[in-house]
């Protein structure tokens, strides 16, 4: 594969891995068995359960897992084509995942708070005009 195949895919490759490791991990699709493995999480008596089932609740932790499952898919290598080419694809599609997962999450907490102050300024607006109707109306009856 050619080293310009190979950045081409470093760079397409993460969109699916953070895609599933974000829905798994925060959307309310999962919720019901999210909450579940946080309860497991934190109740579960020995260590190694603890930290299984955790890794459905932490989306870095479950990126590397994800990631391992598509290296495993596609075969994918950067830069070497042994065993070394996986590791250094792996932790690369990792990291990449993660950047695409901070930015969708800024990105949504943004568009969050856009809807949060366009409802306070409609529920502004909404009252200014209440308060003219009725300054209008009081007007109308004492005269």
């Amino acid at each position: 594969m050619t080293l310009d195949r190979q950045l081409v895919l470093l760079f397409v490759l993460p969109i699916p891995i953070a895609s599933i490791a974000w829905t798994v991990t925060h959307e309310d699709l999962f919720r019901e068995p999210r909450d579940w493995c946080v309860k497991k999480s934190k109740s579960c008596a020995r260590l190694m359960s603890r930290k299984f089932f955790y890794l459905f609740t932490c989306e870095y932790c479950f990126s590397h897992y994800v990631t391992a499952v598509l290296l495993f898919i596609t075969r994918y290598k950067l830069m070497f084509d042994d065993w070394r080419g996986y590791l250094i694809a792996g932790f690369s599609l990792v990291w990449l995942a993660n950047v695409y997962m901070s930015f969708f999450g800024r990105l949504r907490l943004e568009i969050k708070e856009n809807r949060i102050e366009i409802a306070a300024a409609e529920a502004e607006a909404g009252n200014a005009k209440k308060g003219a109707s009725g300054v209008i109306a009081t007007k109308a009856s004492a005269a």
